[in-house]
């Protein structure tokens, strides 16, 4: 493996590229720990370690584990990478149900183009809706519950204003560090950035399980997390592939045709996305009710107390159940908006392809759904026990207050 890395780097075109992405990679950790102007960076430090160990602090663990920890501390790239996932995801539903989307997709690169532009416009004003709610949680000592301590410096709405400019260019930053490190680096830049954000709190979290578990949980915590990392590897490589062939045909003196490939399916046909819409789905009721004062209502009202009672801690059982049938559902319903058997069995037939034993067309298309169904199943069980297995592990093993455990876990 060292022979690898050193005959990377004796060839320049690939040494510039993994300079490239780690320079991005080292300037995205510097913005991720500079605070915004106007935040009491001593008071937000302060209020982290005050409520580090409280339940409150879970509702904010996978958006927080996504900004490597910036989210928190209100530093200048706190909203991360997500507004841009998040539009990209949105873009794509939208391609099935607004035509235009939709002959975009089909211009080729230029359309793709276009569609990057949008995507980019989202992802700004989705920038500024988040970093305008971090902001008034802030200012209503919501953000950071059971801290009493005043974490922005300035309440005014001109100093709001200023940091919520501030986030909101910092989230643009970000969505050019990832377009650059995909075009001009090593990899898919969003991936690397939310690895990056991962990877940065590994060993504060490490620690934090050894010193509060002992050397015994550390080892355990870290074999499951080896064994997790190998099983989600395993599965994210399986594929059912589906024999293709493709009939002969003569255009003008040549022939063409006559190959045999295949058409493959993942068993994990649609990737992570389930996850974010599922922790999403989850985390914005409780957002709701912080914004309308749930909190310190002394009579909240009943779906407010639902929330409280099943949608904030992470280890209740209602929680994980609700949380596991979202990236279930959301699995099925992604697979079914990205996938279209019938365009695939459309396109097989007008380049002279059919699966051996099926007709071309509708039986094709038919027999492309029934595969599909059949792989969703086992693939959306799978995305649902990797997401729920930190939840499990924090109803199992976390004692006390301890809340380190589900975020560590997996991640060790």
């Amino acid at each position: 493996m060292l022979s690898a890395f050193v005959s990377a780097f004796r060839t320049p075109d690939l040494r510039r590229k993994i300079l490239f992405t780690l320079g991005l990679l080292a300037l995205y950790r510097v913005g991720a720990t500079l605070p915004s102007p106007g935040v009491d960076y001593k008071s937000v430090q302060d209020c982290i370690a005050q409520i580090s160990g409280g339940d409150n602090a879970g509702i904010y663990q996978l958006i927080n584990l996504f900004s490597g920890g910036a989210l928190l501390q209100l530093s200048v790239f706190a909203i991360g990478i997500m507004p841009y996932i998040t539009a990209s995801i949105i873009i794509q539903l939208l391609t099935v149900v607004i035509p235009r989307f939709e002959e975009l997709r089909k211009e080729g690169q230029s359309g793709q183009n276009k569609m990057t532009q949008y995507t980019r416009y989202l992802s700004i004003a989705l920038a500024i809706l988040q970093a305008t709610g971090l902001v008034a949680l802030a200012a209503r000592k919501q953000l950071l519950q059971g801290c009493p301590k005043d974490i922005l410096a300035d309440t005014s709405i001109f100093g709001m204003v200023i940091i919520v400019l501030v986030m909101t260019a910092g989230a643009a930053l970000v969505m050019w560090f990832g377009e650059q490190i995909t075009e001009r680096g090593i990899g898919n830049g969003m991936s690397l950035l939310i690895f990056a954000g991962i990877a940065a709190r590994i060993p504060s979290e490490g620690k934090n399980i050894l010193d509060n578990r002992g050397g015994l949980i550390f080892g355990l915590v870290c074999v499951a997390a080896f064994a997790i990392i190998s099983g989600v590897i395993f599965v994210e490589q399986g594929q059912r592939r589906i024999p293709v062939q493709y009939a002969k045909r003569v255009v003008g003196r040549k022939m063409y045709g006559g190959s045999s490939t295949y058409l493959p399916l993942k068993v994990n046909q649609a990737g992570v996305i389930p996850v974010i819409f599922a922790s999403s789905l989850l985390y914005l009721p409780n957002l709701i009710s912080q914004l309308t004062g749930g909190r310190t209502n002394a009579n909240p009202s009943w779906w407010q107390e639902f929330i409280q009672k099943y949608l904030v801690n992470p280890g209740n059982p209602a929680y994980i159940a609700i949380y596991f049938g979202l990236i279930v559902f959301f699995t099925y319903f992604y697979v079914a908006i990205t996938f279209n058997p019938e365009e695939r069995a459309d396109e097989m037939k007008k380049f002279g392809g059919f699966i051996p034993g099926y007709r071309p067309g509708k039986p094709t298309a038919d027999y492309l759904n029934f595969v599909l169904s059949r792989i969703t199943l086992p693939g959306s069980i799978y995305l649902g026990l990797v997401a729920v297995l930190p939840n499990l592990f924090l109803d199992i093993g976390a004692s006390g207050n301890n809340q380190n455990l589900p975020s560590a876990a997996p991640r060790c």
